[in-house]
């Protein structure tokens, strides 16, 4: 997150001057559509175990003609924007053409899509944290939900369509809320606050950055940075309640925000931000249980640099890590059926501060929503080989911070 009191202040305390799949938004891993990363290793793509059989997967069919993309920001930002963006992009080209703004959301600087693409989510990253439904059709803002937290930062659906899962990172909280057959939400379900372990030194409080729901469908997991650790939560689908089963704990001090899965369910990539890192975790579907990996290089150069978030192509062959500070893509081969990460090095991201990846439901497109520069970069991705081409120039955002193509 970046909002003024929470990510600002809490960098600021660690001596830097710091400033987000169609299933859970703006890049978002960990259900179907999704896009996860990928360990690194030894063997190259075309010799490593599994790597064959995933690259040369036919492409997936590409869509015919304009394709909808949403774009958060900050409104309470200078410079920021209005409400949430709304433009198409060209599936073959990748040009961006904006078409308004859906006004009457604060601060909406995560979105996530239900399942049926009729509804968009979004988060109001304010002290008064809160989630807010908008229909797709008309845009019109069906209602906001308190999360009872503070400075909602990041929000996914799950996969059923029936719930809506929200991390506050001001408060360390995670919350759910129903969904109804409108797609509206209602009352809020469940609020569970991260209060062990106790946070490390100078990282104040707990920091719920996200929550998503793994590949197996029963357990959602939530990363928070100020706890370094990785909660695993069993959803009851009925009464949409969370019951913690396991936790994973990262170094002291390694600040966790972002965790995607890899397509097969087995493996998952954290994105370390305090200390610059990312790790490969294996994740145990029937116990929910997750265990992190050993630290890996982002690729970065720079003195400062806070990795925000993989993306993973959908046939699971490379992952993309968008390095803020850097200024870089990172990229990985995917190797051993997910199991490793090879760094096969980085590229420029095209602006200043790239908050946020997405891929295009079919991996053809990679989109960099670059928060500093207020611009929203997109990239051809090549299936052989996982490398990035721009399309173009940058489309103009207000403070982008998160970038939801469909």
């Amino acid at each position: 997150m970046d909002s003024g009191w929470s990510r600002r202040r809490f960098v600021g305390a660690l001596g830097a001057a710091a400033g987000a799949s169609v299933l859970s938004g703006c890049g978002d891993g960990g259900t179907a559509g999704s896009t996860p990363a990928r360990p690194s290793g030894s063997a190259s793509p075309s010799t490593a175990a599994g790597a064959t059989a995933t690259a040369s997967a036919p492409a997936a069919k590409e869509p015919s003609g304009p394709r909808p993309l949403y774009l958060g920001t900050y409104t309470s930002m200078e410079g920021g924007g209005e409400g949430i963006g709304v433009a198409a992009y060209d599936p073959v080209s990748g040009r961006i053409t904006g078409s308004g703004t859906i006004t009457g959301v604060p601060d909406p600087s995560y979105l996530a899509v239900h399942p049926d693409g009729r509804t968009l989510y979004a988060v109001q990253e304010r002290e008064r944290g809160a989630v807010t439904a908008v229909r797709t059709s008309d845009r019109e803002v069906l209602g906001s939900r308190a999360t009872g937290g503070a400075h909602t930062c990041q929000l996914s659906v799950h996969p059923g369509g029936r719930w809506l899962l929200s991390a506050d990172y001001g408060s360390g909280t995670v919350a759910v809320h129903p969904i109804d057959a409108s797609g509206a939400l209602g009352e809020r379900t469940a609020l569970v606050t991260h209060s062990r372990p106790a946070p490390g030194p100078g990282q104040e409080g707990p920091h719920a950055h996200q929550i998503v729901t793994a590949p197996d469908g029963g357990h959602v997991l939530a990363v928070d940075l100020g706890t370094d650790t990785v909660y695993s939560y069993r959803l009851d689908q009925r009464a949409g309640t969370l019951t913690e089963v396991a936790r994973a704990h990262t170094r002291p001090g390694a600040g966790p925000r972002h965790l995607t899965f890899h397509p097969g369910g087995r493996y998952a990539y954290l994105a370390c931000e305090v200390d610059d890192t990312v790790s490969v975790c294996s994740y145990d579907p029937s116990s929910g249980r997750l265990t992190i990996g050993r630290p890996q290089s982002t690729g970065a150069k720079a003195d400062t640099n806070y990795p925000a978030q993989f993306a993973v192509t959908p046939d699971g062959a490379y992952a993309f890590l968008a390095n803020r500070g850097d200024d870089t893509i990172a990229r990985y081969a995917v190797e051993a059926d997910g199991a490793r990460l090879r760094l096969l090095g980085t590229v420029p991201s095209g602006g200043e501060f790239p908050r946020q990846l997405a891929l295009s439901p079919d991996g053809g497109l990679l989109f960099t929503a670059n928060q500093r520069s207020g611009t929203v970069g997109v990239f051809h991705v090549d299936g052989r080989d996982g490398g990035l081409r721009r399309a173009g120039e940058p489309f103009v955002s207000p403070v982008a911070v998160c970038a939801l193509p469909l």
